[in-house]
């Protein structure tokens, strides 16, 4: 594994930017015929999310996703190590007043991502814009765990854990902005199944509660992988109006909502291999990533 990571460095800092990125697509297509179980997941995830989709595009939309996770294989460490000269001409931020306006409440502000393939460099890119902490889950491979970590706490004023609240809800209350993804599957006592993409989904209520909690207005912000050379884009929308509402469902419900808006922008740059359609058993809800019976 240190072999591994010490070969990406080496790379990123050999190659431009728009190498590294061609090259990790290329990489992700060559994966998508051996990763058997996690093209299976990605296939779930891409039926489920849009039936819409005939099969021939929906296969190729899971081509297209694989493309955009070898180039993330390749951009997170770039935007780990890469100089601020080496960002400067990638990064093209649009509704940055939204935040500011946000941040003049004085009550801190939760800014609201989702688990896109280009996360990672696109939240160090919103750092050259505005200084922020970064909530995180802790990693079960202890050298990806150390390397998220520490450059997570290298750029950011600090890198809290997600089970760490009271350091969130204290961080909001000085004043401070705090970027967090809730979307991937919450399988505690405290989550709510809600749908998202139609389908229920164990989703995580904690943006209600931080928000009821600090009075912190939830700003949504995304960012995508433009094609090209022509680097990233980085939205930030208007803070969410009457938020949080009556009920933590509700609340979940509508941020997966505003999450799938963002998804559609760029479907093939979702982190589709994540089992986001997980349940427990005692819900009663079918398994649809279990393969089916012979």
């Amino acid at each position: 594994m240190w072999v591994g990571v010490g070969l990406l460095w080496v790379l990123v800092k050999a190659l431009p930017w728009r190498w590294l990125v061609r090259l990790g697509e290329g990489v992700g297509a060559a994966l998508y015929p051996l990763a058997r179980v996690r093209r299976r997941i990605a296939e779930t995830n891409i039926r489920l999310c849009f039936p819409e989709l005939d099969a021939p595009a929906q296969r190729r939309l899971v081509k297209d996703h694989f493309r955009a996770m070898g180039a993330a294989l390749f951009e997170t460490p770039f935007g780990w190590w890469a100089s601020e000269k080496q960002l400067a001409p990638l990064g093209h931020i649009e509704g940055l007043e939204h935040l500011r306006k946000a941040q003049a409440q004085g009550k801190g502000v939760l800014l609201l991502s989702a688990h896109f393939t280009s996360l990672e460099i696109c939240g160090r890119l919103m750092l050259r814009h505005q200084a922020l902490s970064a909530m995180y889950r802790p990693n079960q491979n202890p050298v990806v765990e150390y390397f998220f970590r520490r450059n997570r706490a290298k750029h950011c004023t600090r890198a809290i854990r997600r089970d760490q609240a009271k350091d969130v809800i204290r961080t909001l209350r000085q004043g401070e902005v705090v970027w967090y993804a809730p979307d991937q599957a919450f399988k505690t006592r405290a989550s709510v199944v809600v749908p998202f993409f139609g389908h229920p989904a164990a989703t995580n209520p904690a943006t209600s509660r931080l928000a009821k909690i600090t009075g912190a207005p939830v700003v949504p912000f995304f960012g995508y992988r433009l094609p090209g050379s022509q680097g990233y884009r980085l939205v930030i929308h208007p803070p969410l109006e009457d938020f949080p509402g009556d009920t933590p469902e509700a609340d979940a419900t509508r941020i997966n909502q505003v999450i799938e808006s963002a998804i559609r922008e760029a479907p093939e740059q979702y982190f589709w291999t994540h089992r986001r359609f997980k349940y427990k058993k005692r819900w009663g809800i079918p398994d649809p990533y279990r393969a089916p019976s012979r």
